[in-house]
């Protein structure tokens, strides 16, 4: 029996910014320690924030100077990696035993990444994914992740990777990340709708592999005392639904709805034999003669320089 608990930590990113914002999740030490986790997995763009509603000043064709101080302003929360709130969160994991998984926004040179950051108690900070497609307008603030970030890490739960929002809706990246032998599937999101708890039970019973997915919870714009064209004053922003699913898409806990909290359960990797005893997507029931995936994991800088 491979039997450990792991956890969703669903909260929202706090308006005072980064420092409230880690704050928060260090204000969880405990409740993590008392749950016996031994993976939580917390939301897309936590650390840094989802700015959602922020036109950041920009019409087809043209900007406007408000929307350039805006992504100032964005890009002033994001953070380093590495940096203080890598260190920070490096501790935690220790302290607790946790293998975290985290959304941040990350700085580098002069372009931000939604990024999701790999911790182990033992390692540290071990592994990163960029976000490879940025959705909609998220594509005029976040830049692209490359192959080079792909990672699936051994950890006490089993072996962990995954995806970040709607990359999860990516059929290839699935496939790539399934043949890595992901066992448990940890999906950082802000995608609150009840499609995306379809979606997330689909990638669990496709890949066969349990599913973590965190989203934030966002209070409404009229609470945050901010003002958001389009949505209704009173409507929670970011509504949660954080949930954790079994290899056949079974519900295990969850969705948390309208409340922060540390949403748990307990699984056991040994059912996953069982559960692709009769699909295994990657193997018996591939079909490589007909079908074959080539994923490119070199870096992609746009600036090589070669030297003697």
């Amino acid at each position: 029996m491979a039997v450990s608990t792991v956890a969703a930590l669903q909260i929202g990113s706090l308006p005072g910014g980064k420092a409230d914002t880690l704050a928060q999740i260090l204000a969880y030490e405990d409740e993590i320690l008392r749950s016996g986790a031994q993976l939580v997995v917390m939301p897309e763009a936590l650390l840094g924030g989802y700015p959602k509603g922020e036109a950041f000043g920009t019409q087809l064709g043209y900007r406007l100077p408000e929307g350039r101080e805006a992504f100032a302003r964005y890009f002033a929360n994001a953070i380093d990696v590495l940096g203080a709130e890598t260190d920070a969160l490096a501790g935690l994991s220790s302290r607790t035993g946790a293998s975290l998984v985290v959304g941040v926004i990350e700085r580098s040179g002069s372009t931000l990444y939604c990024t999701v950051l790999y911790f182990e108690p033992a390692g540290g900070l071990v592994a990163k994914h960029r976000k490879l497609m940025p959705t909609g307008t998220e594509r005029l603030i976040w830049g692209k992740g490359d192959g080079s970030t792909l990672p699936v890490v051994d950890t006490a739960v089993g072996r962990i990777g995954g995806a970040v929002c709607w990359e999860n809706m990516m059929p290839l990246l699935r496939t790539a990340m399934y043949a890595k032998g992901v066992e448990v599937w940890c999906a950082p999101t802000v995608d609150e709708r009840e499609m995306w708890q379809v979606s997330m039970r689909h990638v669990a019973h496709e890949g066969r592999c349990f599913v973590v997915s965190a989203c934030q919870v966002q209070a409404s714009p009229r609470a945050l005392g901010l003002d958001v064209a389009n949505w209704p004053a009173e409507r929670p922003l970011i509504a949660g639904g954080s949930v954790i699913i079994g290899p056949m898409g079974d519900i295990l806990a969850g969705p948390l709805l309208g409340e922060a909290g540390l949403l748990t359960a307990q699984i056991d990797t040994d059912e996953l034999v069982r559960a692709r005893y009769d699909y295994d997507v990657v193997g018996h029931y591939a079909r490589p003669d007909v079908f074959e995936l080539t994923v490119d994991e070199r870096a992609k800088p746009g600036v090589r320089y070669i030297t003697d």
